[in-house]
């Protein structure tokens, strides 16, 4: 956490009001089906023009980037209406600070172990880097995640702390001790 920051964004989102979070899972019954429906439909259409588009791409390589670069907005886009949405977990556990406490201690953990994880060969490389999702860490705050993630080895990056908390495996930082740790493991 860097001293510019606002301390205040680091700390537990206030509690939210049962009847607002009820009303707003009701909605969301409702709303996510069509949500989804809706997102496969776009999906499809940009599929759709894509391969009409794939023409245009095999002359053009800044086409295709761009039409990737529209999909991509244009799917996250729609997958961001649902942003207001409750879930059954967050209905139940809203307030409770050692449910978010675990929920936080599990995905850091997760993350950890994915992280820490010996390369395989011929196989992709674990993952350096992650976003913890601000549903996973609303009723302890920015704050709680830091920290356990420090303790872990993980060094924090800049980060919007109201959206997500973003990552780095620092042992990834030091490519030489990883690739002497990975000999050591083998032999």
């Amino acid at each position: 956490m860097d001293t510019y920051e606002d301390p205040t964004t680091w700390g537990p989102e206030p509690v939210r009001p049962r009847w607002s979070l009820a009303l707003k899972f009701v909605a969301t019954l409702l709303f996510f089906p069509l949500l989804c429906a809706f997102w496969l439909a776009v999906a499809a259409v940009l599929f759709v023009v894509g391969l009409f588009a794939d023409g245009i791409a095999a002359v053009s390589e800044g086409f295709g980037r761009g039409y990737m670069r529209f999909v991509d907005d244009v799917l996250g886009g729609t997958a961001r209406l649902g942003s207001w949405c409750v879930t059954w977990p967050e209905l139940r556990h809203e307030g409770d600070t050692a449910h978010y406490r675990a929920r936080v201690d599990k995905v850091v953990g997760n993350w950890t172990e994915r992280a820490s994880a010996p390369r395989e060969p011929k196989k992709a490389r674990p993952p350096v880097e992650c976003e913890i999702p601000r549903r996973v860490y609303r009723g302890v705050g920015g704050r709680y995640v830091a920290e356990v993630a420090l303790a872990q080895g993980w060094e924090l990056r800049p980060t919007d702390v109201r959206k997500e908390v973003r990552l780095w495996w620092s042992a990834a930082s030091h490519p030489q001790d990883a690739s002497v740790a990975d000999t050591a493991r083998e032999a």
